[in-house]
């Protein structure tokens, strides 16, 4: 395995920091190592292991296992010299590996096993120790694994868990004066809940109904190799930002979207903010049981600030200047959230109030009636309605804040979901049913309005936009003072 040749060819000492050195050293004591983490064209970590006067090295896409029995690709590279081992800096663009390199541990390690087909060694480094093979396993010289073989590090260590579902929030009106020290104040962003899982630099988004939503949005991939090795859950809000402020019409022109070349050009046109203000699991640590207060310290130390991701401020006891900030930046409301408060998956808590000076409400389009004029080909307004332990409750109808492109997309879903009746369960104003064409009540939208009428419609609704990641069943029901 020894050998420096193919690292020479490979380098032109005057075109990249890395050394290269003319001679080979002197065998020294076959137990350092060292872990670089390697951002190249795709974030890896190589891990190098001295032995006979060199540094035997594998790539690992993913970093090394942190479970006992886990099983990762290691490509094994080229050996690289010994002053290697102290090399930190930006290898140029164009260069073989270009991209940052840092030091990520190091350390000693002792030799349980060496053969051209299993390496198996015990580290004793800052981050990493204990056992761990690396063995052959394919056809190619390079095709290599490693394997962890002794338990974590940490008894207490809990894998980072494949799902995760939201906690909601419930609406409510700002907490009384006096208790206002117990509670912290975010703005409630215009956008729509994601969750993001980041193992080995890799992450995924899932929507709040856990559909994969990572190939909708290109440009937050980045956030995985800033966080490198961390292994956590984020929750937060996906946002498209229009002069500052949050845009859902611009946002919707890239929800549901997943064609590579589309999404590339979306994110360019329209780019998104990834609006992060929780942390659920970090680096074999569940946090869902901990204080708001514990979380959002660890929150803050993530340092998660980017081009295309940031961590929502939060206000502790400022509850009335959040709000009036709010409304002077035209922003959908403020979150409340006690400082004590855990994070309850799956489940809406008093815990969290969402506070909105314009309410706004999901609703389900149950028809629709023609426009005049300018609409004409298109629908003047849709109908309404909201589910209810009697059905589909008829709430009212919306004919404003609609943009050419929402006129033509929605009138192309309507026309395939036709259907003879209605679908309220109650009955519909006659002046407003006459001319109404109804559909399947399959399409959920977002309305916001002044207040409810004493006959239990929205008064003076405005559209916003349809949810193609909400069902009809996600929308909350039915009460009877219309809320």
């Amino acid at each position: 395995m020894a050998g420096l040749g193919e690292y020479r060819r490979k380098r032109d000492a005057a075109r990249t920091p890395e050394p290269v050195p003319a001679e080979d050293p002197a065998r020294g004591a076959d137990n350092t190592f060292v872990i670089q983490e390697h951002h190249a064209s795709r974030l890896h970590w190589d891990v190098r292991l001295e032995r006979d006067g060199v540094l035997v090295s594998w790539a690992v896409p993913k970093g090394l296992p942190t479970e006992p029995g886990d099983i990762r690709l290691a490509v094994h590279t080229e050996d690289h010299p010994m002053e290697y081992a102290d090399f930190e800096g930006e290898i140029p663009k164009g260069e073989y590996g270009g991209g940052r390199m840092v030091i990520w541990d190091r350390g000693t390690y002792a030799t349980v096993k060496w053969s051209d087909r299993e390496v198996a060694v015990v580290f004793a480094g800052t981050r990493v120790q204990g056992k761990y093979t690396f063995f052959h396993g394919g056809k190619s010289a390079k095709d290599w694994m490693v394997r962890r073989s002794d338990p974590p590090q940490r008894s207490d260590w809990v894998s980072l868990p494949d799902t995760v579902e939201p906690m909601l929030a419930s609406p409510g009106a700002l907490p009384r004066l006096e208790d206002d020290d117990d509670w912290a104040y975010e703005f409630k962003w215009d956008g729509v809940r994601a969750l993001a899982r980041v193992d080995g630099g890799r992450l995924r988004l899932f929507s709040r109904k856990g559909n994969d939503i990572t190939a909708t949005y290109p440009e937050l991939r980045m956030l995985g190799e800033e966080l490198g090795s961390t292994q956590v859950w984020l929750d937060g809000e996906i946002v498209a930002f229009v002069n500052g402020k949050p845009s859902f019409p611009a946002l919707q022109k890239r929800m549901h979207v997943d064609d590579e070349r589309l999404t590339r050009r979306l994110a360019a046109d329209f780019p998104v903010t990834y609006v992060v203000f929780d942390v659920l699991h970090l680096d074999g640590r569940p946090c869902a049981n901990l204080p708001y207060t514990e979380r959002r310290v660890l929150l803050v130390d993530l340092a998660l600030r980017g081009a295309h991701w940031n961590t929502s401020p939060s206000y502790p006891g400022e509850g009335p200047a959040v709000l009036e900030t709010a409304r002077e930046q035209e922003l959908e409301g403020i979150i409340a959230k006690r400082l004590t408060s855990r994070y309850y998956p799956g489940r809406r808590s008093q815990e969290w109030v969402k506070i909105a000076d314009l309410r706004a409400a999901e609703v389900v389009i149950g028809g629709w009636r023609p426009g005049e004029g300018r609409r004409s080909g298109v629908f003047g307004s849709l109908m309404l309605g909201i589910p209810s332990p009697a059905g589909l409750r008829y709430v009212g109808q919306v004919g404003t804040g609609f943009t050419d492109d929402m006129l033509d997309t929605i009138m192309a879903k309507l026309r395939r979901l036709a259907r003879k009746t209605p679908p309220f369960h109650n009955e519909v104003p006659r002046e407003r049913a006459r001319g109404a064409h109804w559909v399947r009540p399959t399409l959920v939208g977002e309305v916001v309005f002044r207040d409810w009428t004493p006959d239990g419609r929205l008064r003076a609704p405005s559209w916003r936009g349809l949810r193609p990641d909400k069902s009809p069943s996600d929308v909350e029901g039915w009460t009877d003072d219309g809320r």
